[in-house]
């Protein structure tokens, strides 16, 4: 099972573009400033580009590409292992009207590349969603078949994952943020509370990380990105879309618009950003 699957249904098959309620009369409508109008999360897996660049001129959102990027242990569609596949996939999306980034794969994938390859990134996300089990293996919670154990001891070691992952790796977004496994997913407000929340809050922030609204699981829930948005994060739309599912926003409009989130909370690669893997070490 992919972890894209458990996203259907969220996004509807050939949807409108998304678009922001109207502004008063006279006055620009802010949230079609491309702070808001952007896509971090667009996977291209076995699609090809071009009708990915249309689907965004389409819906009028700017898409940022990831690829999966990690040793060859991260089974995906496409996993990039090495300086040459990396260089070769920037050499694709060179000239293109995307933003070209990664989503980073275990805590070991910097090791496959070297740091002038990575810089020619625009940024890189990363979730928690494969965490280590009890032996420290790898564990896709998404199709995890073991027993996960008890509910709280899980919430502890998953929040401890979380850190753990902003301690040691140079990423720009965290996406698919609250995210729980399927045995614990009906008791999400029980289980994330508000201390739990705050950890992830305070790591975020302390390494300069922007928080993901996703679309795609819509994710988190207002209770954590109103504590975010107290702190000073910034916020990135994504929707974790493969084609055609891309692109639509309106989980993380509406939401924006619920916490009267402006341009300035919005995560941006302008205004002097300076990207993770330039300013982090590992």
């Amino acid at each position: 099972m992919k972890r894209r699957e458990f996203i259907a249904g969220a996004l509807a098959f050939g949807a409108a573009p998304l678009m922001a309620a109207g502004p008063a009369r006279g006055q620009a409508d802010p949230f079609e400033d491309e702070r808001f109008r952007t896509d971090y999360h667009v996977h291209l897996d076995n699609s090809s580009l071009e009708p990915v660049l249309e689907l965004s001129r389409e819906r009028h959102v700017k898409f940022g590409i990831v690829e999966h990027a990690g040793t060859k242990e991260n089974i995906y569609p496409k996993v990039l292992s090495n300086d040459a596949e990396l260089k070769a996939y920037l050499a694709m999306l060179a000239g293109k009207p995307v933003y070209k980034g990664v989503q980073a794969e275990w805590t070991d994938w910097m090791g496959c590349f070297s740091k002038e390859a990575l810089a020619g990134l625009d940024y890189v996300i990363t979730d928690a969603m494969t965490m280590p089990d009890k032996a420290g293996k790898r564990m896709k919670l998404w199709e995890a078949t073991e027993d996960l154990g008890d509910a709280q001891a899980f919430m502890d070691r998953y929040v401890d994952w979380h850190v753990e992952i902003m301690t040691l790796e140079p990423i720009d977004i965290f996406v698919n943020l609250s995210w729980l496994p399927a045995p614990f997913a009906d008791d999400y407000e029980a289980l994330w509370t508000e201390s739990r929340m705050t950890r992830i809050i305070d790591g975020l922030v302390k390494h300069g990380i922007a928080m993901e609204i996703s679309s795609g699981f819509e994710l988190p829930k207002l209770p954590l990105l109103h504590l975010a948005r107290e702190a000073g994060l910034k916020f990135a739309f994504g929707t974790n879309g493969r084609y055609p599912k891309m692109g639509l926003l309106d989980y993380s409009m509406r939401l924006a618009k619920e916490l009267a989130l402006t341009r300035e909370d919005m995560f941006t690669l302008d205004d002097g950003y300076v990207k993770a893997v330039e300013r982090r070490s590992w």
